[in-house]
């Protein structure tokens, strides 16, 4: 599905058909046969289409004649309904410069295109010189990183403290998925940091000779580089939640076996004592009528004496 944009005023319009100047998005579901068709409309190379929906592309940039491809990589709500599974993916964007268009393609429904679809970026106008629309699009998906990342840690917390009290599988199946999204995100982010910094050194998109644009590039790197440190932070503490919660776990089960074997050691008295009377022989009071009386409250004694040992050594 493709749609085509252009904006008058404040308002931005869906046009029928493209026009010069109009911002081109193209948005699942399609086809290779789609594709081939839009690469022949807009004569653009079909892998600058075909690697946009790769979502294990590496950001990057790439030039052929006067067409542009930058590839840069963006959090995607995961909506598979497994626990196992990541919170958050991340998958390309595709931005396709040429001389009279910029073209946009995602394999998902992107949120950082749909924020400017929706209105929702004031600032937003295709008006301006393809430079500023790019990097427009590099700021909103370093928000939307940080946005993200803001949520993993918040649930994070959430889950910390259900764990206090619980010691189900269920939170720690829920970390691993925060930790898969984390992992994610430090690789995206990386990648997304060494690409831009291409970008401003070759001077693709011509802003050298901007200030404005060159600070706003400039912004977008310290941004980006925040997003990529926030997200080392929260993996190794993390890292270090389920270190600790997998070794209180494993504490918490030997301290229930030392009480099972201590209760098991306290009980044995009462059973050894009533073996040993319970054999065919003759044993001390074995011939009284009250020594039953006399075994159980002994047995009872070294029980006791047993119970007050383990206490006096906290092992009870």
């Amino acid at each position: 599905m493709v749609n085509y944009y252009y904006k008058e005023g404040k308002k931005l319009v869906q046009l029928e058909a493209p026009q010069a100047g109009s911002w081109i998005n193209i948005t699942p579901p399609f086809t290779i046969e789609e594709l081939e068709t839009y690469a022949n409309q807009f004569q653009i190379p079909l892998d600058f289409l075909t690697d946009s929906l790769d979502i294990d592309e590496r950001s990057r940039y790439e030039k052929e004649e006067d067409v542009k491809l930058i590839l840069v990589n963006s959090p995607i709500l995961n909506k598979t309904e497994s626990e196992n599974d990541p919170i958050y993916i991340t998958a390309p964007i595709g931005i396709i410069i040429t001389p009279e268009n910029i073209i946009t393609i995602s394999p998902f429904d992107s949120p950082v295109l749909n924020q400017f679809i929706e209105g929702k970026i004031k600032s937003f106008n295709i008006e301006l010189e393809e430079s500023e629309f790019v990097l427009q699009i590099l700021e909103q998906n370093v928000y939307r990183f940080l946005s993200a990342l803001k949520r993993l840690n918040l649930k994070r917390g959430q889950i910390e403290k259900e764990l206090l009290d619980s010691s189900r599988n269920k939170e720690l199946r829920q970390l691993l998925s925060i930790e898969k999204s984390l992992v994610y995100f430090v690789n995206s982010l990386s990648s997304n940091e060494l690409m831009k910094m291409k970008l401003k050194r070759t001077d693709l998109l011509k802003i050298r000779d901007n200030e404005e644009l060159t600070d706003l590039f400039d912004d977008i790197i310290i941004d980006n580089g925040q997003a990529l440190e926030m997200a080392n932070i929260y993996t190794n503490i993390l890292n270090g939640t389920m270190d600790a919660y997998g070794s209180i776990i494993s504490n918490n089960l030997n301290n229930v076996m030392k009480r099972l074997t201590i209760i098991t050691i306290v009980l044995m008295v009462p059973t050894l004592f009533a073996s040993f009377y319970g054999m065919n022989i003759p044993l001390p009071f074995s011939e009284s009528s009250y020594s039953w009386i006399f075994i159980f409250v002994f047995s009872i004694c070294v029980s006791l004496i047993l119970i007050w040992y383990f206490q006096r050594k906290r092992l009870f």
